[in-house]
């Protein structure tokens, strides 16, 4: 029971699924439940490949990729996009590290913060239509990885980085979260992967699709811990630490950067 309370506390936190039993979100729960955190995005990227198939079958590329990600969004509640403004609003604004902190607990969006929007989500759309427009139907699986791969980075996160604003904020439930926490997650998350490498297997495609398949799902984790390193560095050096936005924010970077993994892998560019 407490293994499905964990999992139904981090659906309940991450996305808008109809998911009930997830208790009370005490700070004990919620470091439990980061645990599950992959498997949210196991679900929203089944979803968002589910939603490409069938928008791809009656629909022209684009309009596909926009219901798509409208999709993917609208699982998440904007939680994350959130973040992602959040910290754009304060990170450039190259103002003190007080102010900034000061910013993000702003709740209004400001100039930076919708720009910042506009550009991520043309951005993954873009992504989305490449991939979409040249995909055959079992590569469509693919798309578990972005969101699977993205919400691991946020564990790893909280667990490697210290909290800017300390014992205050919702980043501080999950202060002092175990390593053996983001071991377990990737775990979940490299077992979660294991579908979307075995797909050409499983929906009868050529031996010529594995290549791909394979490189993608040896990729996405190498590139989740590169490129989310890099940028959780970059703020952490600036913050003094990092906030439940910047969370947001990194998984938001992920995703889109994920996308761009596989599109290129799709055009071997890589």
């Amino acid at each position: 029971m407490s293994a499905r309370r964990d999992a139904a506390a981090a659906f309940q936190f991450l996305s808008r699924f109809p998911v009930k039993d997830g208790g009370d979100f005490s700070p004990e729960l919620l470091r439990r439940s980061v645990v599950y955190y992959p498997l949210v995005g196991a679900a929203i990227g089944l979803s968002a490949a589910a939603a490409a198939a069938a928008a791809a079958w009656l629909l022209p590329v684009w309009p596909a990729a926009v219901i798509t990600l409208i999709l993917w969004v609208g699982l998440t509640g904007g939680l994350h996009l959130d973040g992602w403004m959040d910290s754009a609003d304060a990170l450039l604004s190259y103002r003190s590290r007080e102010r900034m902190l000061e910013i993000m607990k702003d709740s209004r969006v400001g100039a930076m913060g919708v720009l910042a929007c506009v550009l991520l989500l043309l951005l993954k759309a873009a992504l989305l239509a490449a991939f979409i427009g040249g995909s055959r139907y079992y590569e469509l699986p693919l798309l578990l990885l972005p969101p699977v791969w993205s919400r691991w980075y946020m564990v790893r996160a909280m667990a490697r980085f210290p909290l800017a604003r300390g014992n205050e904020g919702l980043a501080a439930s999950f202060a002092a979260l175990p390593v053996r926490q983001e071991r377990r997650a990737m775990l979940l998350a490299a077992l979660l992967t294991l579908p979307a490498a075995a797909a050409p297997l499983v929906l009868g495609a050529g031996g010529g699709a594995w290549p791909q398949h394979l490189a993608a799902a040896c990729l996405a984790p190498l590139a989740a811990i590169a490129c989310g390193g890099y940028a959780a560095r970059r703020i952490s050096s600036r913050l003094g630490g990092l906030t439940g936005d910047v969370y947001g924010a990194l998984n938001e970077l992920l995703e889109a950067a994920l996308l761009l993994l596989l599109v290129l892998l799709q055009h071997n560019l890589l």
